[in-house]
Order: structure tokens, then sequence, then C-alpha cells
């Protein structure tokens, strides 16, 4: 999707200033070394032209400052496109391939989907600390994408308490052969947000990575 294509592009261009730098800073090392060491055995009676070196000093600086000029403005780019598009996406209903919600209220809401049409698949809901809280078998085994809903029942007969739980599905076919699966979560754009992790979108409590986004509508009233 473009999201991606976006992230790949300024990963490129990060590289790309980031090597440019060590590069240079080799260069200005060793031109440093060698000047150090000519001004050290020039002859007394016939000293160097300092003409030579100066330009080359003047002319790395100017590298070395665009450089500098590329990353700041690189810098800008990034938090201007990262969140950019994303804002676009506030007030309207997305999924995203996640597996992880926050419950508040003992509700969770997922899309579990198979690649395959299964025999038997397990589905599993797990805490933040990855204790299994419910567990029970999936109640459509058809090839595609199913809604599953959780009352926040735990396996003791309790209900959870707020935090962050994760759904991962298991599905073998009739052969008993391991099927792929994956899991979605939906919700309302509420609110977009930069993070060391890339652009994030609120869901209400829950939280979403922007390129994870895997459809998207108007909200319904």
């Amino acid at each position: 999707m473009t999201a991606a294509t976006g992230v790949s592009t300024t990963n490129t261009t990060n590289s790309t200033v980031n090597s440019g730098q060590i590069n240079l800073t080799n260069d200005y090392n060793t031109f440093l070394q060698l000047l150090t060491t000519q001004l050290k055995n020039q002859d007394p009676l016939s000293p160097m032209d300092t003409n030579a070196f100066t330009q080359q000093l003047v002319a790395m600086n100017g590298v070395q400052q665009q450089l500098q000029t590329n990353s700041l403005l690189q810098t800008l780019v990034n938090q201007s496109s990262g969140a950019g598009p994303a804002v676009n996406l506030i007030g309207k209903q997305v999924q995203a391939a996640s597996p992880t919600i926050a419950i508040a209220n003992g509700q969770g809401n997922w899309t579990y989907e198979l690649d395959g049409n299964a025999a038997s698949a397990t589905l599993n809901i797990t805490d933040a600390s990855n204790k299994v809280v419910w567990s029970q078998t999936a109640p459509d085994l058809s090839q595609g994408q199913h809604a599953f809903s959780w009352n926040g029942q735990t396996l003791s007969g309790g209900k959870v308490t707020a935090g962050n739980y994760t759904l991962s599905v298991t599905a073998n076919d009739s052969n008993l052969q391991a099927i792929n699966t994956n899991v979605f979560v939906q919700g309302v754009v509420t609110g977009v947000q930069n993070s060391s992790s890339g652009t994030q979108l609120n869901l209400g409590s829950t939280t979403v990575n922007y390129t994870n986004v895997t459809k998207v509508q108007n909200a319904t009233n």
C-alpha cells in the first residue's frame, strides 16, 4: 500500500544520508592525517603551498554542511509525511492487521481469518504477561474472515480487568496440516500520533500501526 511505499522511500533516503556522513567523516579524517604528515615533513626552505589544501578543506566543509541540511530536511519530511496522510483517516472505520486490543469494559472484538477450510481451529486469548485467560474452538472453520466477540470471561469463570489482550489462532486442515491465519482489529480512528515505531492510529484505547491498515470505510452511525 502507499503508506508502506512511503516508509520504504524514507528508509532509503535516511540510509543514503547516513552513508554519506560516514564516508565524509572517513575522508575528512584521512585528509587531516595526510595534511598533518605533509606539514611535519615539509622542507623548511620550501614550505608547501597552502592554497591547495585550503580549497579542499573548504570543499569538504561545504559537502558536510549540505549533508547536514539534507538530514534536517529529511527529519522534517518524516515528521510531516508520516502523520499527514494518516490524519485523513480520523473519523473513518478501519481494519488493521493486529492481534492486540485494549479492553476497558470487559468486551473484546476481533476478526480472524483462515487461508483455507479448517477441520479444527482454536482461539486463544492472552493477557499482557502472555498468560492464556480464555480458549475455545473457533466458531467458524470456513475459509475467509470471521468476526469474533469475547465477553471478557476467563477460564476460571471470572472477568478480566482492563488492559491489553491478544488473540491468536491455530488451525489445521483435514490432513492435519497447519493453515495460515491472520487476526485483525477494527474501529473508528480517533487520533494519530508519531512514535519510534512509526505513525500510530488510535482506535479508542487500542493503538495500531498505520502501515497495518487493510481496509478503510466511512464510519456508520
